[in-house]
């Protein structure tokens, strides 16, 4: 089992910054990748960024050049930086693992709101 703890949501206007932060109960080190997805109002869970064991990053279009995905080993956690937040960018924020094996752990979930 692997447990995880977001943090970091909140309340922001258009222009704006917030990091979030996913604390898992496990070294990072057990996990092909981490990373964070993003489900808007009536949509499907997208992929916001990812992070592998090696540290190669993967980032989402419209996100890229505004969000980085970093990770402190040390403390087990990821983290994303939003910069520039747009409202198109507002929705429930939930942080992954993958194991090797494929199973994957899924946080709780932080709510992300970008006012205009």
């Amino acid at each position: 089992q692997v447990q995880l703890v977001e943090s970091g949501g909140g309340l922001v206007q258009a222009g704006g910054s917030l990091r979030l932060s996913c604390t898992a109960s496990r070294s990072v080190f057990m996990f092909n990748s981490m990373g964070w997805y993003r489900q808007a109002p009536g949509k499907q869970r997208d992929l916001v960024a990812t992070i592998t064991r090696g540290g190669s990053t993967n980032y989402e279009d419209s996100v890229k050049g505004r969000f980085t995905i970093s990770r402190d080993n040390a403390k087990n956690t990821v983290y994303l930086q939003m910069n520039s937040l747009q409202p198109e960018d507002t929705g429930v924020y939930y942080c992954k693992v993958a194991l090797p094996s494929g199973i994957p752990y899924w946080g709780q979930g932080t709510q992300v709101t970008v006012s205009s």
